[in-house]
Formats: structure tokens, sequence, C-alpha cells
């Protein structure tokens, strides 16, 4: 009876927060680094950095995971706006992208987050993304910790300076030479003290529940040579992320059941985006 209670008031608290969005948030001097934050201003929390398509539904996904385990969480919108419809637009995008100045950005968003009453602040990133969550722990002296998943560039930090906690995730059938294949994963736990683990059968984007932009697994497979979504590897990468944190930023538990923002908290709704092609 208790635990139907439980799932009761989860379900209730789901419901109510079903139209919760992120606030948009502009920082820097010239309030031009656009983010969204979401959370208690008080709790640990974790920048969420997007991959090579741009803030899609795939990033909100994941900073919703890891706000009902009670985190504030923050995206910064690298590419201000814009988004990858296909992989042709969204390799213009990042090669357009200057990355120090994201993670300078990123650094910016740290910052932020403490001054605002975060405690501690974490760093995760997704392709793109972990390159440059790496680049922002180097960076930053706000962020503690940081976990890449299948994205490296060594280019951004100095790995020899690089002491503070890492914890990488690489798919073992990942061909990225050089920047996110099991090879580059072993480099990283080589020339820094990060935990690197690598996930048998599974390849790039592996934590990519859905084949968004495609619009199915064999599409994504015949374009990218990307193999199927595994939720037994996914769930596993998520239960030692969550580890780490949990370790490096003191968490607090996750909310009562009681209350409103019991573990279903709140749904993070994507903002509208102007879809546009970087200029080359």
């Amino acid at each position: 009876m208790h635990h139907l209670l439980k799932l009761i008031a989860c379900a209730a608290a789901a419901e109510a927060a079903a139209h919760a969005t992120l606030v948009p948030v502009k920082l820097g001097e010239n309030e031009d680094i656009p983010v969204y934050v979401g959370g208690d201003a008080d709790a640990p929390a974790i920048i969420v950095i997007q991959e090579w398509w741009g803030v899609d539904r795939g990033t909100m996904q994941k900073a919703l995971r890891l706000a009902q385990h009670g985190y504030r969480v923050l995206i910064p919108d690298i590419y201000k706006g814009k988004k990858g419809i296909n992989a042709e637009e969204a390799s213009h995008l990042m090669g357009e992208l200057e990355f120090p100045k994201a993670v300078q950005e990123i650094s910016t968003a740290a910052a932020y987050l403490k001054k605002t009453g975060s405690p501690a602040v974490g760093v995760v990133g997704f392709c793109m993304g972990g390159a440059l969550a790496l680049g922002a722990l180097a960076a930053s002296d706000d962020i503690v910790a940081g976990a890449p998943f299948y994205g490296v560039n060594f280019g951004l930090f100095d790995s020899k300076k690089l002491k503070k906690p890492v914890q990488g995730h690489f798919g073992a059938l990942d061909t990225m030479e050089g920047f996110s294949d099991p090879a580059t994963g072993k480099r990283l736990e080589e020339l820094t003290n990060a935990k690197v683990y690598i996930y048998e059968g599974v390849g790039h984007a592996f934590m990519n529940p859905e084949p968004a932009p495609f619009s199915t697994f064999e599409e994504r497979r015949e374009k990218m040579g990307f193999p199927a979504y595994d939720m037994g590897q996914a769930d596993l990468a998520w239960g030692r992320l969550l580890d780490f944190f949990l370790t490096h930023l003191a968490a607090a538990p996750p909310p009562s059941p009681r209350s409103p923002r019991c573990a279903c908290t709140r749904r993070l709704r994507p903002p509208p985006a102007t879809t546009g092609r970087a200029k080359m």
C-alpha cells in the first residue's frame, strides 16, 4: 500500500509539472550567452552540454533525468538557437564554432551557478559536448568534476594539469579515431586521473534513446554508422554517472514522494529555436 501511494504521489507530481519549462537566462557582460536553467538555486548544479546537433530534445531529456535526482541543471545554448537538422548542417555548425570561446562561456555559466546559490558545480557533455566539458573543467575554478561521453579534444586542455575528478564513457564500437574511439578513452585515462568505462556492443551516441534527427535507428545506422540503442548499457552508464556526481557534488537525496518535487519533478520542454545553416 505504501508503495502504491508513493507511485500515485509521484504520478500526481509529474502531472502537475508537465508544463514546466527551463527558464531562459542571458549571461555575460553583454548578455550574449543564452542558457536554460532549472531546479532549486541552492542545489548542487550540473551543466549539460549538447551534442553537435544543438540543444535538442535529447539534451533536454538528459537534463531532466539529472533534475529528477535533485540537481539544479543548466544547458548552455552553444549554437545560440541554431540546430543541425541533418549531419551536414550539424557539421557546418560545429565547424564554425570557436571552441575556446565556448569553453569560456561555459565557465561563465559555472560562475553564475555558484554566485546564485549552488554549492558545487559539475559538468557533463556528449559528443562535441564531451570535449567542451573537459575544456571547461580544466579552465574553470568553479567546476569541480566532469564527465565526458564519447568526445575528447586534447587541444582544449593541458592533460598534465587536469587533476580534478573525471569519469569518461566510450562505446567499444565507436570508430571516430582520435575523438571518441576506445583508444582515445584509454589515452584520456593514461594522461589524467580519469576513470574511463568502455561499453561493449555500443558505439557513438549510445546514450540517445531516440534516433533523432533520423526517423529510425536503422536510418541512423545507414547514414552515421552508429549501432542501435542498448538500454542496458545506457542504464549502466547512467548509474555510474549519478554515483560519480553524488560523490563529488554531495547532492541532496531525492525529494520526498509527498513533495511536489518528487523524483519525477519537472519536465523540461525544449525552447523554441531558430534553425539555420552556419555561415561558411
